[in-house]
């Protein structure tokens, strides 16, 4: 009888070879895939940290204009703002009188009409705008109050006013009036460089028909009503229209 010989199976050192090189290629198109996907993540967190900063800052500063506290006496209001120049730029400030309910400081009575103010604060590299709560609102004293850091990263802070006729980038106390709309813009710079988030609103100021201008044009008059007439002369006019209409029966 005839012996065969079993054969060995297995791979051969060309197919071995051959698969850890298209194993290699595939492993490296995988980790530069997942470091692409890690970096696209990362500059996605920035970009919404970035927006993050710049919205929450307009929304406060949307809502102390909003709540601007009104008065018959111009002297009792107060809404001013500007712009200084440094070297690394413009620096916007905005001071005004709003109404508020959040307390600067718990442990003390306090009124609903605060001063607060904005200001861009510039430390080489670092930019912080702040904000500064004053309880007691008073032109004749020193401002003070609490100062708290709203946003960090603000490269720009600008704010404009419009007089009914064009932009302004000051209002000053000298004019004793309010504008009729006012613009905010920020820009939040991105950790690694890349375009700011920008955020821009407009806040509109409908003038109350008590609010004028001292020394100047007088403010414009309420309607007035008609007088209530007497009762006695309301009916004495009454029979008085009884009796001509009989009389031309």
């Amino acid at each position: 009888m005839r012996q065969t010989r079993s054969r060995k199976s297995g791979f051969t050192l060309v197919e071995v070879l051959v698969a850890s090189v298209i194993g290699a290629f595939i492993a490296l198109v995988a980790v530069a895939a997942l470091r692409s996907i890690s970096a696209s993540t990362e500059r996605i967190d920035m970009i919404a940290r970035a927006a993050a900063e710049a919205r929450f800052a307009a929304n406060m500063i949307s809502r102390d204009l909003t709540n601007l506290y009104r008065a018959p006496d111009m002297k009792d209001m107060r809404l001013i703002g500007g712009r200084e120049w440094s070297a690394d730029g413009p620096i916007g400030w905005l001071t005004m009188y709003s109404v508020g309910r959040a307390k600067a400081r718990l442990d003390q009575p306090e009124g609903d009409v605060y001063e607060v103010e904005y200001n861009l604060d510039r430390d080489g590299e670092k930019s912080v705008l702040l904000r500064r709560l004053w309880p007691y609102p008073d032109r004749e004293t020193e401002p003070g109050g609490m100062l708290t850091v709203i946003a960090e990263d603000i490269d720009v802070f600008e704010v404009r006013f419009f007089d009914g006729e064009e932009w302004q980038f000051e209002w000053t106390e000298e004019l004793n009036s309010i504008p009729e709309l006012v613009e905010v813009t920020l820009a939040a710079r991105q950790e690694g460089g890349g375009e700011n988030a920008l955020e821009t609103f407009v806040v509109s100021f409908a003038r109350p028909w008590w609010v004028g201008q001292e020394g100047g044009e007088e403010a414009e008059e309420a309607p007035k009503q008609p007088e209530e007439r007497p009762a006695e002369a309301r009916s004495e006019e009454s029979s008085s229209e009884r009796e001509d209409e009989g009389g031309e029966e």
